[in-house]
């Protein structure tokens, strides 16, 4: 988190030149922000983020080559003091939700003002939330569900609950790796862990778990 003296470090990924262009223009007129790198897809953002140094990622939701929450979950995985703020075109709860167990510091649609990103870039990079009370209420409404509800993947982390619903979508080792930005061998070791937990010796067993809880989860019915 920068000093109140210091320069905000912003890095700007999203797939469409004219928005980033636009909001680099954006940000660099104002003295206490600087754009100090960008991306268009998630795997450059990985690459060139940790060389940026940013304080500030301004992630779109939605990219070529996978998810700007996936991203978010990646690099507050390796920098926790980089605040995240989501940048989307649509209003969409479950993305909401998803961002917000990323780690991100805000969430704000693509038609907001330009001053109004100004300012929602410096409160992250204060260290506030950029959740206003209608995300926030809702976000908590959807925790409160999960806990009241038995967790059937009680014990997993997240990267392992993720390679476990990337089973459930038939995704191969290699494809789980490419999604989640991890190399085979370490998705292999994750699979191994996810198939211990559940007391599964197959492969197939688990993804036709996974298959069975989002079919469950997707009419209501608690797990």
């Amino acid at each position: 988190m920068p000093k109140a003296d210091q320069t905000v470090r912003v890095f700007l990924v999203d797939d469409h030149d004219v928005v980033r262009q636009g909001i680099m223009a954006l940000l660099q007129d104002e003295e206490d922000l600087e754009v100090v790198g960008e991306a268009a897809t998630a795997s450059e953002a990985l690459r060139r983020v940790p060389a940026a140094r940013p304080d500030v990622a301004v992630l779109d939701v939605r990219l070529p080559d996978g998810s700007g929450v996936e991203v978010c979950r990646e690099l507050r995985d390796r920098f926790p003091d980089l605040a995240c703020l989501m940048l989307t075109s649509y209003a969409d709860d479950e993305a909401l939700h998803a961002a917000v167990m990323a780690g991100a510091a805000g969430y704000v649609l693509k038609r907001i003002h330009g001053c109004d990103l100004v300012g929602a870039v410096r409160t992250v990079a204060s260290g506030e939330s950029l959740l206003d009370p209608h995300s926030t209420t809702h976000v908590m409404r959807l925790l409160r569900e999960g806990a009241d509800s038995e967790d059937p993947l009680t014990g997993f982390s997240d990267k392992e609950r993720r390679v476990f619903e990337l089973i459930g979508e038939g995704l191969t080792n290699r494809q789980i790796g490419e999604r989640i930005f991890l190399a085979e061998k370490t998705v292999k070791n994750y699979v191994s862990s996810v198939l211990s937990k559940l007391d599964m010796q197959r492969r197939s067993q688990a993804a036709a778990h996974a298959a069975r809880l989002k079919a469950r989860s997707t009419r209501g019915e608690p797990w």
